[in-house]
Formats: structure tokens, sequence, C-alpha cells
């Protein structure tokens, strides 16, 4: 699993909906909950495309987006 940067995580948003991003694993994810989208890293880089872009399910998005903010690992903006 790759670990991008802190200060890249800061600066790149879901193409879409703008809306911040979490990591987990080899994906990001849009922390907007209307899409749910996430979007995979390969060989380090994130692939910020929607056509690779995958959509979390409703399960998936609470446990990985939700409860990261709830536990205060992610600064809002």
């Amino acid at each position: 699993m790759a670990v991008i940067d802190s200060a890249l995580l800061e600066i790149l948003v879901c193409p879409v909906t703008h809306a911040p991003l979490i990591q987990n694993g080899d994906w990001l994810y849009s922390t907007d909950r209307g899409t749910r989208y996430k979007y995979p890293i390969r060989d380090g880089i994130p692939i910020m495309l929607v056509d690779e872009s995958a959509v979390a399910d409703p399960d998936e998005f609470e446990r990985i987006v939700v409860d990261t903010d709830r536990a205060g690992f992610r600064e809002k903006r």
C-alpha cells in the first residue's frame, strides 16, 4: 500500500464534487455522501479520473469516511 504524502492529500479533491479525500489502503475516498466515489492508487499514483473511479457501497462509505471523521483523523476544510 502506497501512502500519499499529507501535503498532496491536502490539495487533492474529488474531480466531480471538489470534496476532500481520505486515503484507506489503495483508494482515495471522496467525502461527498451523494456520490461516494473512490479513486484507485496505482504504483503510488492517485488515478483521479471518473472513468477509473468506483462507488463505495453505503456500509463501506460509513466505515471509511464517516468513522474517520468522527475519530478526528482528518481535519475538516
